[in-house]
């Protein structure tokens, strides 16, 4: 086979990738080790940036996000017993958030490329990546059966945190924190409890109010990373929810729980993103910690800048892009860990934390919900920097 680009993944980045060079005139082919329904169900954070929202919609993907999301104006800080609002739109200068499941994106953009008539190899095997030093690299795998070969002008790898192409990048740096906690989350049949976020402090640990439908809820709340999720039963986690929100005055609203899983909590970061005809988008080069609701948002932001630089070589043979692809897409990736980061140790609670620091994270929530220009620091990265 041959193809101007070849895509190693078949999430945000390569799916939104492959469909904006599509809209260029630009050949793409996508694989993934993961079948079609599998892709489809896995059910991950769904917190859009104004931007990710403004490109999802201009490039006609869109109308399913803007019928079923929710366009969310601000966020609620609860701590010390009060919650506190920050109005996103209103510090931002217009800008808001849209809650929409990643799983929903995806299906939205597998749909869009395969009735564009795109071609997407589910569920391959023994991915190979060869020639990345070369103007002619290759990949090979095996998909029903049958050992495939594509020949193609560049290679993208985004094939997610457990990603084969990051090694293949000589020479690179990588960068990692483990953070010593974790989040134990939940999926429950109950409609919203809160309108908006609640992001909320406790002596007991840090808690998420979410939302995924009007009849479907998102929770998580704190815990050790080695937290078995068989050793919680339904009745002690709203009663550890109602416990870390109580003072706060904020309540959940309870209901059957179908899904219970422990996140880690990890930052990365791959230095550099390129070598040859190879470069790196998603998490294939980045994760963030949930907290600032960065994951999906830095995928789309890398792809924004992808799509430029491949266009501009299809257009002109010009390599400028290309070659500052690195450069360009880190700025936005180390600024996203930055805010990632604090709000991460704002709002947790520190195993080996002292009386100091519980006070001092009390001092920054109370200078966060009363001064407006720290509150619109917040919300600027909130609702995420312009794409470009």
């Amino acid at each position: 086979m041959r193809t101007q680009v070849g895509i190693v993944g078949a999430g945000p980045a390569g799916l939104l990738l492959s469909h904006l060079l599509h809209l260029r005139g630009v050949e793409s082919v996508v694989i993934d080790v993961q079948e079609r329904e599998s892709i489809e169900q896995t059910i991950k954070a769904g917190i859009l940036e104004q931007g990710t929202v403004d490109l999802l919609r201009q490039t006609g993907v869109g109308d399913r996000m803007m019928r079923d999301g929710f366009v969310h104006h601000g966020i609620n800080l609860a701590f010390e017993g009060g919650l506190h609002r920050i109005n996103l739109t209103e510090l931002s200068g217009g800008r808001s958030v849209m809650v929409y499941a990643q799983h929903e994106v995806l299906i939205d953009l597998i749909a869009k490329r395969l009735g564009d008539g795109g071609d997407i190899r589910f569920g391959v095997t023994d991915t190979a990546v060869d020639g990345i030093d070369t103007d002619q690299p290759t990949i090979r795998f095996t998909h029903e059966g049958r050992q495939e070969t594509l020949e193609c002008d560049f290679v993208i790898g985004a094939d997610g945190s457990r990603t084969m192409c990051r090694y293949l990048i000589p020479e690179r740096r990588d960068f990692f924190r483990q953070y010593p906690f974790a989040w134990f989350g939940i999926l429950a049949e109950a409609p919203p409890s809160s309108d908006e976020l609640i992001y909320a402090h406790s002596e007991r640990g840090f808690v998420l109010v979410s939302t995924r439908s009007p009849s479907v809820q998102r929770l998580y709340f704190q815990c050790d990373p080695e937290t078995k999720v068989d050793d919680w039963s339904d009745d002690r986690i709203w009663a550890e929810f109602s416990a870390r929100l109580g003072p706060s005055g904020a309540t959940v609203t309870e209901g059957p729980i179908f899904k219970k899983d422990v996140l880690q909590f990890r930052s990365f970061v791959c230095e550099p993103m390129q070598y040859g005809r190879l470069f790196l988008a998603g998490d294939a080069a980045h994760t963030v910690p949930p907290t600032g609701a960065k994951g999906l948002n830095l995928a789309v932001g890398d792809v924004h800048v992808l799509d430029r630089a491949l266009g501009a070589f299809y257009q002109s043979k010009d390599t400028g892009l290309l070659d500052s692809y690195t450069r360009t897409a880190l700025r936005r990736v180390w600024r996203a860990q930055w805010f990632s980061f604090w709000m991460t140790s704002m709002l947790h609670r520190f195993s080996d934390a002292s009386d100091f620091d519980l006070r001092r994270q009390i001092a920054e929530l109370e200078l966060v919900t009363s001064s407006p220009t720290a509150a619109k620091t917040l919300a600027d990265n909130y609702t995420g920097l312009p794409l470009g």
